[in-house]
């Protein structure tokens, strides 16, 4: 049986048969975006063909492996004003979820500055939120 299976996230194409698939990536690590092919055969070693350097073969790998992302998001503060945060190291896609719920049960205190480690190791992960702007306590 042949089953076609389209995942839009970013440019993803993902083909599946059996247990093979072919997946079309566009490369996200530098600005010439080359359209990356990945092919896996049950039992057999993955292919990577498209990419022009070896960033663009390890982002098809990860892609494929482990995809993982930076979360960017926002946080209320003890004032009621919103501050931007974000992972401080890209954490597990299957995550990402989990990660915005523990993210909106968060409220921050005042100051905070670029950097303030806001959630600690969230999920276990080794990522941190930290924030991305400066609030001082008069605003």
């Amino acid at each position: 049986m042949f089953r076609i299976e389209k995942h839009i996230v970013g440019v993803h194409d993902c083909v599946r048969k059996g247990g093979n698939m072919t997946r079309e990536l566009t490369c996200i690590i530098c600005p010439k975006g080359c359209n990356i092919k990945v092919e896996k055969e049950e039992g057999k070693e993955i292919k990577i063909e498209g990419n022009t350097c070896k960033r663009g073969y390890d982002y098809a790998m990860s892609e494929i492996t482990n995809p993982v992302r930076t979360v960017t998001s926002t946080v209320r503060l003890e004032n009621g004003q919103m501050l931007s945060v974000k992972t401080d190291k890209p954490i597990p896609k299957e995550l990402i979820f989990k990660c915005m719920e523990e993210i909106n049960k968060t409220t921050a205190k005042l100051p905070v500055k670029i950097g303030n480690i806001l959630i600690e190791n969230i999920l276990d992960t080794g990522s941190n939120i930290v924030a991305t702007n400066n609030v001082d306590i008069s605003k």
